[in-house]
């Protein structure tokens, strides 16, 4: 069974970890507060999926003296058998990730798997890939060395950051650099968030220009969230929910920026489904970046998720054709896309599509709808049948089934783009870089060199758009 290691880098890292580990463990059937005890008895799926929910549980856990034949039910259970979750918290102020060592799952987390310091990296890309990226290289580099050798079958690193402010952006790169050179045939999938236009930190377009070249450099594939296209998605289902008294009841307490970390878990526990459960056609991860990634370092995929579940408690026993063809519309719809830039806009080609389904369904409806997708989106002349479908058996919790959409598409030069006119907005005024040029090993040529890179990708995904087919006649034999 595949096992995963996240690596939680900074405030906004660890707070998408504070939603994932719950959700994980109720997808799992574990129950963590006494409001999911209905949702252990009304999802079915539990009971149905017993075994395999059991035989995945290691893919983010380590069980001592792991058996395979256990069955957590709560989390007094995962306390008596030891269980440490597959994971790394690092951030350079302590108060998120104090809430680890106080919540109802403190004994979850390995504390000498926690790397932290204060006061933080000042909202400085500089400070937080140099100054603490070489002071804490080796307690890095040992702490995931430690988490690393509790695995039998190591497939991949999970890492989550934002790029906005100096921590996540700067030590989060800095340490998925370190793992590509420690485990460079390790793949390396990250989450991360990039901030609204309107952001709070004035250095965020500085911050973000250099972390998105270090993620050029060393991500297997980057998968992208934008603050902005959060928020709208969670405004629609708060809207949606004032429908529902009783969910309203339920959700009320429910602050944003935890139904938008719940958008990102989601993804990732969908991404991660064919590595973990059985299925009938499934999906491991290095095939997506094999079928996803077609010229090195053009690696962002735009992904989304249909239905937007923001938590395991929504029970929802709808299925069958029509619900499945929703699936797959909502999924190809601007309003679930985790970014805001549009992967189907007018000009734009796919590189390359892979769709995800979990839950029970035939292949004829898989087909149809990708027969649908394939006449709706625009494909480079030799892409089009090279669709890579996943279907696994096990469902989400909550839900009867789901869908993971992910595209890379040339309008992904868009969000390039974007970086690049921020950051020349700032740079051009040479506003504030006196804080990074202080920093040991930083220099100014690292601002031009980050630009030329990324104006580089910017380039070649514009290329790619204006290429013709080749017509090769087929060679004559005499």
């Amino acid at each position: 069974m595949s096992q995963f290691v996240t690596v939680q880098v900074g405030q906004c890292g660890n707070q998408i970890g504070s939603a994932f580990w719950p959700l994980v463990l109720h997808e799992y059937g574990v129950q963590t507060t006494s409001g999911s005890v209905n949702l252990l008895k009304t999802h079915k799926n539990y009971g149905r999926n017993s075994k395999e929910l059991a035989e995945a549980f290691n893919s983010f856990f380590h069980v001592p003296d792991h058996r395979g034949d256990f069955a957590f039910k709560h989390v007094s259970d995962l306390e008596l058998a030891r269980v440490k979750a597959r994971a790394v918290l690092i951030d350079m102020e302590d108060s998120v990730v104090g809430r680890f060592r106080q919540g109802p799952l403190r004994n979850l987390f390995d504390q000498t798997c926690t790397v932290t310091n204060y006061p933080g990296s000042g909202n400085n890309w500089a400070v937080g890939y140099y100054t603490h990226g070489i002071e804490y290289h080796n307690k890095l580099e040992e702490t995931i060395r430690r988490t690393v050798e509790k695995c039998d079958c190591l497939h991949g690193f999970l890492v989550t950051h934002s790029l906005g402010g100096g921590t996540g952006s700067g030590l989060g790169t800095a340490t998925l650099k370190l793992l590509d050179d420690y485990y460079p045939q390790v793949d390396r999938f990250v989450s991360c968030v990039y901030p609204a236009s309107t952001q709070d930190v004035i250095t965020a377009p500085y911050n973000v220009l250099l972390a998105t070249r270090e993620l050029i450099e060393h991500a297997t594939c980057v998968f992208p969230a934008e603050n902005r296209a959060l928020q709208d998605m969670c405004n629609v289902y708060m809207n949606n929910r004032r429908e529902n008294v009783d969910q309203a009841k339920y959700n009320a307490s429910c602050l944003p920026f935890q139904d938008m970390n719940s958008i990102i878990v989601n993804m990732l526990l969908h991404l991660t489904s064919g590595s973990r459960f059985p299925g009938c056609l499934n999906t491991d991860m290095n095939e997506l970046a094999t079928n996803l990634v077609a010229y090195p370092q053009l690696h962002y995929i735009f992904s989304s998720v249909s239905p937007v579940a923001l938590t395991a408690s929504q029970i929802s026993t709808t299925n069958g054709t029509k619900y499945q063809d929703e699936l797959f519309t909502n999924a190809w719809s601007r309003n679930n896309q985790l970014i805001k830039v549009d992967p189907l806009q007018s000009g734009s080609l796919v590189i390359g599509a892979a769709h995800i389904y979990r839950g029970d369904s035939s292949l004829t409806d898989i087909r149809r709808n990708i027969e649908r997708f394939q006449n709706k989106a625009k494909f480079t002349s030799w892409s089009k049948e090279a669709m890579k479908i996943g279907l696994c058996s096990v469902p989400p919790a909550g839900h009867p089934a789901s869908l993971l959409c992910m595209m890379n598409s040339t309008s992904m030069s868009l969000l390039f783009k974007d970086i690049i006119q921020q950051f020349d907005r700032l740079y051009k005024k040479q506003a504030h870089i006196h804080h990074y040029l202080r920093v040991d090993q930083f220099e100014k040529e690292d601002f031009i060199e980050s630009r030329e890179r990324i104006v580089s990708v910017f380039e070649r995904y514009n290329k790619i758009e204006k290429q013709n087919p080749v017509s090769i006649s087929r060679l004559q034999l005499n």
